[in-house]
């Protein structure tokens, strides 16, 4: 997940948009009213196409058969999600939004700070929805104050991919793949290959896929957030340690060198690590399906990103969830397509369809997952897995970390500094 800047509400800027959006209403089925034929028309807006799209219309067929007094008036919107919700956000500051939207849950904390989403709690304690019946990090990222606004649907993780011929090359042991730092970089040193200042292969570039600093932060021990005092740490001794680590590794194989070397690369059937010019490589479970894809004779395994001890693995995991918007016209048929959507009958019907991991640990299993020798890898750590901060500034939060990176990595300060400076610039934006 590639996160742009998340959208706030400017008002004014809204409002003209809203209320050229609600010119527009009835023909995009902004508008929600009983049908003539005495069934509750719900509207719903998502992003999705293909075969995820595919999945949309299974839950939605699955739900009107289940539920014939409403019919869900599906509408697909470009680019809602990861910071894309200016139509959504122009629809409720217009008064006229969907009933139900499918959402990005790294978006749910800003979104319920700024009062755009109707809570949910009442509603899933009435219904006997609880925490307990999915994993953790969803419902924590489905939360903000305490207070529930969407319901979890589905999710990811990261472990580390690697070559396993490279690995026997190399005279490493496919089947004792690294557990601490220091043996990925041993691995990482005797898989690399490099004539000058060029590399022939790269055995590891930490930051380089879905290496982010959440990921290291947390895998060294540290935390990003005090939501008690509602401010970020990214200057907490064990980030700065992770950081420090990064630049390190970055002096040691010449940054500017290996620059260079994923600037020549592509994407899809180019990805370095699908050509064989690197060997281990930090992704989520959707590498399964390119590397079936563009490179089906590749061998390879996964195991957990590597922590200083060799123990306590974790991960990082987003996902999408669906949420009632503030103002939606019919909230309770709403509310029931997110209980559907949400339930583990709905969640097989997507899942099974989209390939996407369930948040319903029981689901993944009656679904297969946990029956693939990799992608069960996903699965298993999903548990302990960890969520973003849920915070007003988590977008702002994302860049400063990723833009932290780069200038550790490039010896634009120390890391000490530069966290510094993310901490202090984060907690003024969360102040005001």
């Amino acid at each position: 997940m590639k996160l742009k800047s998340l959208p706030l509400v400017l008002v004014s800027a809204a409002i003209s948009i809203g209320l050229i959006g609600c010119s527009e209403g009835n023909e995009q089925g902004q508008s929600s009213t009983a049908e003539s034929g005495g069934k509750t028309k719900v509207t719903f807006w998502h992003p999705m196409t293909d075969i995820t799209g595919d999945a949309v219309k299974a839950v939605i067929k699955a739900f009107e058969e289940k539920n014939p007094n409403i019919k869900i008036e599906a509408t697909y919107i470009a680019n809602q999600g990861e910071g894309q919700n200016e139509k959504l956000m122009a629809a409720v500051a217009g008064g006229n939004p969907p009933d139900v939207a499918y959402f990005d849950r790294f978006e749910v904390g800003a979104w319920a700070a700024q009062g755009s989403l109707e809570e949910l709690t009442a509603l899933a304690q009435k219904s006997g929805i609880t925490k307990e019946q999915y994993y953790p990090f969803a419902w924590e990222e489905s939360s903000y104050q305490d207070k529930l606004y969407a319901i979890p649907t589905t999710t990811d993780s990261r472990l580390v991919y690697f070559n396993v011929d490279h690995f026997k090359e190399a005279g490493l042991d496919p089947n004792n793949p690294p557990k601490t730092i220091a043996d990925l970089e041993e691995a990482a040193s005797k898989l690399t290959k490099k004539d000058g200042k060029r590399f022939e292969r790269i055995g590891f570039i930490p930051w380089f896929g879905q290496g982010s600093l959440y990921g290291w932060g947390w895998a060294f021990g540290g935390e990003f957030y005090d939501a008690a005092a509602n401010k970020a740490t990214a200057n907490h001794p064990k980030n700065v340690e992770a950081l420090q680590w990064l630049a390190d590794y970055a002096k040691k194989y010449n940054v500017e060198d290996i620059s260079a070397f994923t600037d020549s690369q592509g994407t899809g059937a180019m990805d370095p690590f699908l050509t064989g010019q690197l060997s281990m490589k930090v992704s989520g479970p959707w590498e399964v399906s390119a590397i079936q894809r563009f490179a089906p004779d590749l061998k390879y395994g996964v195991f957990p990103m590597p922590t200083p001890t060799g123990g306590d693995h974790t991960t990082w995991s987003g996902g999408w969830s669906v949420v009632i918007p503030k103002g939606a016209k019919q909230k309770d048929a709403a509310w029931e397509f997110l209980k559907y959507f949400g339930s583990a009958e709905g969640q097989k019907v997507f899942s099974g369809i989209a390939r996407d991991f369930s948040v319903i640990d029981s689901v993944n299993a009656e679904l297969g997952f946990k029956d693939d020798p990799v992608l069960k890898q996903f699965v298993d750590i999903l548990p302990s897995s960890r969520n973003r901060p849920v915070m007003t500034q988590g977008s702002l939060y994302w860049n400063e970390l990723a833009d932290a990176v780069d200038n550790a990595t490039r010896g634009n300060g120390t890391p000490k500094e530069i966290l510094d400076k993310v901490t202090d610039k984060v907690n003024s934006a969360l102040a005001k």
